[in-house]
């Protein structure tokens, strides 16, 4: 955290990585996202920074390189951000909660990279995570935050020109750290599923009708366990949406495998070694064997660590790559940074105001990591990715805590 980067690696075809590479953002870079910003089919990056009030966006080069950072200011201590399409007109856009004003910010993409000023719309207390997923089947985007204090989310629906109704407020458990959206029972209707760390469990809450979602079960995580992040995926290739979730105190990752009957079974848990307090992940295939694995970052180390699945709903023994010193990370993403189809990852590094990436080698190993350097007390805390200028190629956006900001990196050859 203290050494405001991202780390990239990229990934190879067995699922290990080449050694991290390091790019700079803001100050304090708290979260981390994809997608291609500039329509160039190339994977750009967004990153959240805590300490700068900001988010920063990389346009991606289609050799895994990124351009110097662009910045746009958004709320105070912007914890998470997502990307998405909310005004329909091919062009990404970007959502930062922002948990220092209660609110979160819409950044409408243009053709060329570059975002205009941001919207806010009200939510609960202390936005801590945000995601986007179609709630009311009306083919537009919609809004989902978990309020740390509020212990409740907020739904906001959208509207086909890019702004959003207000919210709805659904209760959950005790301090929600992140949420995820899934159909967990095949009803076409999109669920939502919260890890709420003072009660030690997940929330699952079904979506009906009218835009009514149902607080349908409480999955426990174990007793001090803090969970700090989830994702949802197919871990054992039924059919039927998983939850991964990352322990932050037992210093494990927990999988909850889907029964048909929307029943889950109890929490299978893989250590990820002493004093390494993972709280963040992601998913992806990195040694393309078409099973799901796992990437962690850790706070309590400077490290990242990956878990290869069996297509079981097991996984294996932790690789551990190292970030660099004092970088702290709290977001990561996952996609082809470097367009070798194979799968790399995305750090921001929250001390050290920079991000890093490290290139798969597709046999689920990656490179040592790349940094690239944002702007001194930033503090990136939040990273999407995504082809924001539309040449195909994926670029970076950061939000900034440190900043009040959002930094945009286009890859440009």
């Amino acid at each position: 955290m203290d050494s405001n980067d991202v780390s990239v690696l990229f990934g190879y075809k067995n699922g290990s990585f080449a050694k991290e590479t390091r790019y700079s953002v803001g100050s304090y870079p708290q979260s981390v996202a994809v997608g291609d910003f500039n329509n160039d089919t190339l994977l750009d990056i967004v990153v959240a920074n805590s300490a700068g009030d900001d988010v920063s966006v990389l346009l991606g080069y289609d050799n895994g390189s990124f351009a110097n950072e662009t910045r746009y200011s958004v709320g105070s201590s912007p914890s998470s951000v997502a990307v998405g399409h909310f005004n329909n007109d091919t062009r990404v856009d970007i959502v930062v909660a922002n948990l220092g004003d209660n609110d979160v910010s819409v950044l409408l993409g243009y053709d060329n990279g570059s975002f205009g000023n941001e919207t806010r719309y009200s939510v609960g207390s202390r936005p801590i995570s945000v995601a986007i997923g179609d709630f009311n089947k009306d083919t537009r985007l919609d809004i989902v935050v978990a309020n740390q204090v509020g212990n409740d989310v907020s739904v906001l629906l959208g509207y086909e020109n890019g702004s959003f109704a207000k919210e709805t407020r659904y209760s959950v458990d005790s301090y929600p750290q992140s949420v995820a959206v899934g159909d967990f029972n095949n009803d076409t209707r999109l669920d939502i599923v919260v890890a709420n760390t003072a009660s030690n469990d997940v929330s699952v809450l079904l979506g009906y009708d009218y835009l009514v979602f149902v607080k349908q079960m409480m999955l426990i995580t174990g007793n001090g366990s803090r969970p700090h992040s989830l994702v949802i995926s197919d871990f054992n290739n039924d059919g039927l949406i998983d939850i991964g979730v990352v322990n932050l105190f037992t210093q494990n990752i927990g999988i909850f495998l889907a029964h048909d009957n929307m029943s889950f079974r109890n929490q299978l848990t893989y250590s990820t070694r002493p004093y390494l307090s993972p709280c963040s992940m992601a998913v992806g295939d990195f040694n393309n064997d078409t099973q799901v694995d796992i990437v962690f970052g850790s706070c309590g180390s400077d490290t990242v660590g990956v878990f290869l699945g069996y297509g079981n709903g097991s996984l294996g023994n932790v690789m551990v790559y190292p970030t660099g010193s004092n970088s702290s990370r709290y977001s990561l993403a996952v996609g082809d940074i470097n367009n070798d189809t194979m799968q790399d990852i995305v750090i921001a590094n929250h001390d050290n105001n920079n991000l890093g990436i490290f290139l798969g080698y597709g046999n689920g190993t990656f490179s040592s990591i790349i940094l690239f350097p944002l702007d001194y007390g930033s503090n990136p805390f939040s990273i999407g990715i995504g082809d924001f200028n539309n040449d195909r190629k994926l670029d970076i956006a950061v939000a900034n805590n440190g900043t009040d900001s959002l930094n945009i990196l286009l890859q440009t050859c």
